[in-house]
């Protein structure tokens, strides 16, 4: 029975998606993969200060979503946002530049790891207070319905958010005002150190949940990206054409720790080889690709390219200079400025 209902969803998962559609998803998920990667070995060189948070293991979920979210969408994302923020177009080298603190990075390095954001690419904001985008999304939301703009707000978070009263108040909010907001818990089955199942009621924290504010309970699998798109697609579709706000939640793992200061000890033996070996969605995407007939070289192709441009962006980035000291002064406030009004 098992075997069955794994090679359904297979069946599933390869049907209907155009060769291109799949292309254009592998770059993004190498790009993503790459970039943090090269994030990672940069820190351990005492090139990014501070720490990071990675989403290696994670890159499915960023990947999926921005393939089916068009142009004008908005991104809420949380301090892990470097791959929902590559996946909407911010190229390597303003990420890179940005977690290094440097002059060229997305904010000229005063946003740093934690904060990217890129109005231009509908990146909104990375935040650091757990659950605090998700009031800000569902006003997004609340924009684009009442002027009538058709955008559709997309906000993610990890599976500890569903414990915050935050996430329940903006459920309430979105559903009952049918708002064009999409809810993307990233459940990679812990929270900071401690195991998302430990201390809660429930089994899916955000799916199981969805019932108590009149919405459907969606899961999909995070590591599958052509199972995140179809799933995101729906979802967009539905919130576009006026049918309200809906709850996903992707079943993911990642890699390292909480962030670089994590050794993650506390996971289980074998937990982290069985994910990496079996369930690394570049490894499953690649795979997949290479069943449906594209040939090696292609994949290859994309691969060392993509190498050669986070090498290149890296460079650049390290012999870029530190924001100049006139920039602390500007943008504090709204108005551009630093003096506080009363």
């Amino acid at each position: 029975m098992a075997k069955a209902v794994k090679e359904e969803k297979a069946a599933v998962s390869t049907a209907g998606l155009s060769e291109e559609l799949r292309l254009r998803m592998f770059r993004t998920l190498i790009e993503l993969r790459e970039t943090e990667q090269k994030a990672h070995d940069m820190f351990l060189q005492n090139l990014v200060k501070g720490t990071v948070h990675l989403s290696l293991g994670m890159e499915g979920i960023a990947t999926g979503c921005a393939t089916a979210m068009e142009p004008g969408d908005l991104t809420f994302c949380t301090y892990r946002g470097h791959a929902h923020t590559l996946a909407r177009g911010v190229s390597m080298e303003k990420v890179l530049g940005e977690l290094m603190g440097r002059d060229n990075g997305l904010l000229r390095g005063k946003g740093g790891s934690m904060h990217l954001t890129s109005v231009e690419h509908g990146v909104m904001g990375s935040y650091a207070i757990i659950g605090a985008h998700l009031p800000i999304a569902c006003g997004a939301a609340w924009r684009a319905q009442y002027k009538g703009d058709g955008d559709v707000s997309v906000c993610f978070f990890g599976d500890g958010t569903t414990n915050i009263g935050a996430f329940h108040e903006a459920l309430n909010f979105a559903a009952v005002w049918k708002l064009p907001v999409i809810f993307v818990c990233e459940n990679n089955m812990y929270m900071e150190y401690t195991p998302i199942s430990e201390v809660t009621a429930v089994e899916n924290p955000a799916a199981d949940r969805a019932s108590a504010y009149g919405l459907e309970k969606i899961m999909g699998d995070g590591q599958d990206c052509d199972e995140v798109y179809r799933i995101a697609k729906t979802a967009f579709d539905k919130a576009r054409s006026g049918g309200g706000p809906s709850l996903l939640e992707f079943k993911t793992y990642r890699f390292g720790g909480h962030s670089r200061a994590d050794p993650a000890k506390y996971r289980p033996a074998g937990e982290l080889d069985f994910w990496r070996d079996t369930r690394d969605p570049v490894k499953i995407y690649r795979k997949r690709l290479l069943d449906l007939g594209v040939a090696e070289t292609v994949l290859a192709s994309i691969e060392t390219e993509t190498r050669r441009k986070v090498d290149e962006a890296a460079e650049k980035c390290k012999a870029a200079p530190p924001p100049s000291a006139d920039l602390l002064t500007t943008d504090v406030y709204a108005d551009g400025g630093w003096a506080w009004r009363n």
